[in-house]
């Protein structure tokens, strides 16, 4: 049986406005409705297969906990990797939690960031390769290239006696002459970053070339804890493991890789210009997302989440608009968005890590407004959800009910509140809120004091383990 293991990580940098750090690409929904992990699941329909695990890191939890709920998506476990050590250690972590649990599952190990349009395809080629896994080979699968691609890295196969595409080589992200010599030979594909095979056959193989990572992440797997829906594993001995991905690691040295092509109209949206390839187009070649007025402008994409966006006389540009921030840039400049990426870093800018509208495993606040001693936010508790009881060392909060019915804990007192209705916390009171009522609660809050950042919590209990 094939057990699905989607890898959540990321850093949020190659499609940053959108995405940050606390919130990357594989959460937003860029191609459809459904956000691209929900639609990296949905695509497994055809597929006979066990409940899928998902591996993402602990900032990412909630988001993904959340995404799986609101969908209403199978999944057996979410397993979390303490620190990211890249993609061999996190699917050996996943091998072995399989094997700990008395299986020796087909691995189908996917990416949680990638479009496939054609989902026939995929299918079809998943299937075609779990004969090759039966048999003990270790399966990657290959996009039948459209174009001199120089975003992608490559696979060289070379065919067997038997008729299987066997792995020659893995080959980095070639430069424009190489790429379009790798496109006229046609024994080149596309490195999609799937792969399929037994638990057992890649840990072997692990074993043998990177006993160190086997190692370390054995005695991370060997003991874990259960907490809600998320397993965790022995942080110590997995920090202990070295960094490598399951190319360098495994793939490039196996004696027993192959290569099933896959033509899916596959990408990876490695940038937004990558976007703009696959969306559909107006008759000027625009991509338009949100509220978009255009004039006299083609060739572009335009996303605008929050205002609207105008554009004149605009030719190959790309425009993405956040609540708090703006990307202008050409299309064929968008590779280097990771240089702001870093500069916000260099200079500490709290919108490299987060969007203004932050979700929580109990809802979502959005900061409105602040100053050097204030902040208001509008805060979304689901219903059932609470907050943790906390208290702050350095700050004040008035709550104003906007919408549904609070239950606040404020200090020995005890009440409801309802529309219009408010309370005052003291700096140093130990509080707590919960959303008692049927529908969404929805308050502002305005903090005071000498210092506001979110670390200023002291929290006492928490039903989502984050005391």
């Amino acid at each position: 049986m094939v057990l699905p293991v989607i890898m959540a990580g990321g850093t949020g940098s190659r499609l940053w406005p959108l995405s940050r750090q606390l919130f990357p690409k594989q959460f937003l929904s860029l191609h459809g409705d459904s956000s691209m992990l929900q639609n990296t699941i949905k695509r497994l329909a055809n597929i006979e297969h066990q409940a899928p695990v998902v591996i993402c890191n602990e900032e990412h939890r909630f988001a993904v906990a959340e995404q799986l709920r609101s969908a209403e998506l199978p999944y057996s476990q979410i397993l979390l990797e303490p620190i990211g050590r890249n993609t061999a250690p996190a699917i050996a972590l996943a091998a072995f939690n399989a094997i700990k649990q008395g299986q020796n599952p087909l691995l189908l190990v996917l990416a949680a960031d990638h479009v496939i349009k054609d989902n026939d395809a995929f299918t079809q080629a998943i299937k075609n390769a779990e004969l090759l896994a039966n048999n003990n080979k270790l399966v990657t699968f290959g996009i039948e290239p459209t174009a001199p691609e120089v975003g992608y890295g490559y696979i060289k196969a070379k065919e067997s006696t038997d008729g299987i595409l066997a792995v020659d080589k893995f080959i980095e992200k070639p430069n424009i002459t190489a790429a379009r010599q790798y496109l006229s030979q046609g024994n080149y594909f596309w490195n999609s970053g799937m792969f399929l095979f037994k638990a057992s056959v890649f840990l072997d193989e692990l074993k043998q070339h990177r006993p160190d990572i086997f190692t370390a992440c054995e005695a991370a797997i060997a003991t874990t804890i259960q907490d809600l829906s998320f397993v965790r594993v022995d942080k110590e001995a997995f920090e202990h493991c070295p960094e490598d991905s399951i190319d360098c690691a495994v793939m490039e040295k196996t004696k027993n890789a192959v290569v099933v092509p896959m033509n899916a109209n596959w990408s990876d949206i490695g940038s937004w210009s990558a976007l703009w390839d696959i969306e559909d187009k107006d008759q000027y070649g625009n991509v338009s997302h949100g509220d978009v007025i255009s004039i006299d402008s083609t060739n572009c994409y335009i996303n605008a989440q929050d205002k609207l966006v105008t554009t004149l006389g605009l030719d190959d540009i790309v425009v993405v608009e956040t609540k708090d921030a703006i990307l202008i840039s050409k299309k064929s400049a968008v590779q280097k968005v990771k240089s702001i990426v870093s500069e916000l870093k260099v200079q500490k800018r709290c919108e490299v890590r987060l969007h203004r509208e932050v979700y929580r495993p109990w809802g979502k606040y959005d900061s409105l407004d602040h100053g050097e001693r204030f902040k208001v936010k509008r805060i979304t508790v689901k219903p059932g959800a609470s907050l943790s009881t906390q208290m702050h060392h350095h700050r004040a909060e008035h709550w104003i009910v906007v919408k549904g019915t609070a239950k606040v804990i404020n200090g020995d007192n005890e009440v409801f509140l309802t529309e219009n209705q408010s309370t005052y916390i003291p700096v140093g009171n130990i509080h707590a809120l919960e959303n008692p009522g049927m529908v969404d609660l929805e308050l502002i809050e305005v903090q005071s004091g000498c210092y506001l950042a979110e670390d200023d919590i002291v929290r006492f209990d928490d039903k989502y383990g984050r005391t």
